[in-house]
């Protein structure tokens, strides 16, 4: 089961990353992972699931497959076609010289994260909302004051 293992590699390869731009909350991966890369889609994402939780960074982030296409070349006629259908003999010429172009990848696509940076500007945002609000409340005290009773 290599789905554990490209799972634990995907977490230490994005924690440095996190650390870099001062990532405090991963939201979620999205992931290419090749058709014939061998990697079994509900395997993964039940791994993802567990280990995700195990590190705070992590904590619920959602993980998005993408499945990228096998394609594979022709040497002999020089045309593309696709593996999953007809593997390794070429449908166009019959030749077994072809080889994988795309496929076979697991590739970390993007990542959309809370950062320090982002908590910053929410608790400004907020102090400064709290700010705005407690001056509305002065100054509509003060009104109060300076009106007349009937």
């Amino acid at each position: 089961m290599h789905e554990l293992g490209i799972v634990t590699h995907v977490m230490k390869t994005l924690k440095p990353v996190a650390q870099e731009n001062r990532v405090t909350k991963i939201g979620s991966v999205t992931l290419q992972v090749g058709e014939v890369s061998g990697v079994v889609n509900d395997l993964f994402v039940d791994c993802w699931n567990y280990f995700r939780e195990k590190d705070p960074l992590f904590s619920g982030a959602e993980l998005i497959i993408e499945t990228l296409p096998a394609v594979t070349f022709c040497e002999n006629c020089k045309q593309e076609y696709p593996t999953v259908q007809y593997g390794r003999t070429c449908p166009y010429c019959g030749s077994g010289e072809t080889y994988l172009v795309t496929g076979n990848e697991c590739l970390i696509k993007e990542i959309t994260a809370e950062t320090a940076d982002d908590e910053a500007a929410e608790t400004e945002e907020v102090e400064e909302a709290d700010e705005a609000e407690e001056a509305a409340e002065a100054e509509e005290a003060e009104e109060a004051k300076e009106e007349p009773e009937a």
